[in-house]
């Protein structure tokens, strides 16, 4: 086995292991493997040993290779910041769209989506912890986000997506994530439950508060380059 292989078992192994302690569904948690800034030859070791799923946030980068793959049965997300004159490529080349973080975002994206693809999924990213450095959709403005984003047509609205502050204690990893979770469900929308949050650091936090997309690349497929 390669030891992008070991690793991938090894995170796998994680995955289940919290979602028995945390009393949720098995496979219920699924792995997006975070490529950005790794080579082609890495993705392929990954794919080789079973991962399906990859997010790219540099979209020059990601193009270049889906081109090299494109003869791999690869599920490519985009889970980067979204700028106005990048969406024609990201709706033509991205099955998901994790960080859709305005209403004009989302807009352009279901104009320019073409016509012979299936609607763009997308997740709505929340900024969870009100920091001014950071995009997205505050708590209270979720309920008319959805409403707006619902009469797109070539759209799939799946979720959320956030990335909390960092912490290192178990509880503060988990506070944002309940928080969401909560928002999320008290919506009673149950086709809205993709939940994409949690890294390396905060994966069982996560897992217990309800993620379903946890997105892994260091621990994967070690330092990136940039």
């Amino acid at each position: 086995m390669t030891s992008i292989a070991i690793n991938l078992d090894r995170i796998n192994t994680a995955i289940r292991q919290s979602e028995s302690d945390s009393q949720r569904i098995p496979y219920s948690v699924q792995l997006l493997a975070v490529s950005k800034t790794k080579p082609a030859e890495d993705i392929i070791q990954a794919y080789r040993a079973g991962q399906r799923q990859f997010g790219e946030s540099y979209l020059q980068e990601a193009l270049a290779k889906q081109k090299q793959l494109s003869c791999y049965q690869i599920c490519w997300h985009f889970i980067g910041p979204i700028q106005s004159n990048k969406t024609r490529q990201i709706a033509a080349h991205f099955s998901w769209v994790h960080s859709v973080d305005r209403i004009k975002i989302a807009k352009r994206l279901s104009e320019q989506r073409p016509g012979y693809l299936p609607p763009l999924n997308i997740c709505l990213q929340i900024n969870i912890s009100n920091e001014p450095s950071k995009s997205g959709f505050q708590l209270d403005e979720l309920a008319d986000a959805i409403e707006q984003i619902e009469k797109l047509p070539n759209l799939k609205l799946r979720g959320v997506m956030a990335i909390p502050q960092p912490a290192t204690d178990y509880e503060q990893q988990c506070k944002p994530y309940r928080k969401l979770f909560q928002a999320v469900s008290a919506l009673h929308r149950p086709e809205i439950g993709t939940f994409s949050f949690g890294m390396t650091a905060d994966l069982k936090a996560a897992i217990a508060e309800g993620s379903t997309i946890v997105r892994v690349g260091t621990a994967l497929f070690g330092r990136r380059s940039a």
